[in-house]
């Protein structure tokens, strides 16, 4: 699938993203990079750059299903631009991230659900495999705001973000409210009128949830037609991240 702006309500705003590739581990691995510069804050539940803090660069980064690596977070600083900034890993595709715009919020998703899961689900009892291993999952969002919003704000926005990713997945007919290792990244100006509300009837918080679910809404449909052979050309098998 090339990757585009999707759905009705685009306004072909798109953030300086790029994608880039590598070798490692026998496979050819994708990475998308934000590169902000100074004036950026970012609210995230990555494992580099969590919870509420400057973020002068966002990278979701594609590792080979199976990752064993014991120093992720090491990992990621290694391919990671210098100063502050959010990382993320993901065995999903990277290179078939979907993104979609909405009244200048833009969403980017990487897709994998090779174990979808519902949020609560009974104590002790493992999700069932519903997929073959081989198929990666992990489903990673990241959400650029052209205008500042306070701690409040993006609390409120990470919590629309989780719900329009939800209902996306279950339009596109998967019975799950997401995967065991989703992370997501709302991206803000650190400076200007702060937005006090990030709900799904808020201005800006309807912007986010209508952005988010286009994007993923299309990762998971080109993730669920896609061809069983092109993952196993990819060398992307194994386990999920």
């Amino acid at each position: 699938m090339r990757p585009g702006l999707a759905g009705p309500a685009d306004t072909r705003v798109e953030s300086p993203v790029k994608l880039s590739h590598r070798q490692e581990d026998g496979a050819r691995l994708a990475s998308l990079l934000w590169e902000f510069g100074p004036g950026r804050r970012a609210i995230s539940s990555a494992m580099v750059g969590g919870g509420i803090g400057p973020a002068e660069w966002v990278l979701n980064a594609q590792v080979a299903g199976g990752y064993s690596r014991m120093d992720p977070v090491d990992h990621l600083l290694e391919m990671a631009p210098p100063g502050p900034g959010v990382g993320m890993l993901t065995a999903a595709s990277v290179d078939r991230f979907t993104r979609a715009a909405d009244g200048g919020v833009e969403a980017v998703a990487t897709v994998g659900l090779r174990v979808p899961t519902w949020a609560a689900a009974p104590d002790g009892v493992a999700d069932p495999e519903l997929a073959p291993m081989y198929l990666p999952g992990t489903i990673n969002i990241v959400v650029v705001v052209p205008v500042a919003m306070t701690d409040a704000a993006l609390v409120n926005a990470v919590m629309t973000v989780t719900e329009a990713k939800a209902q996306a997945l279950l339009e596109a007919g998967f019975p799950c409210t997401g995967t065991a290792s989703d992370a997501v990244c709302v991206a803000v100006p650190d400076d200007g009128p702060e937005e006090l509300f990030g709900g799904p009837r808020s201005v800006w918080g309807a912007r986010i949830a209508r952005a988010v679910h286009a994007a993923v809404r299309r990762g998971a449909r080109d993730w669920g037609n896609r061809d069983v052979s092109t993952t196993l050309s990819q060398g992307i098998a194994g386990s999920s991240m």
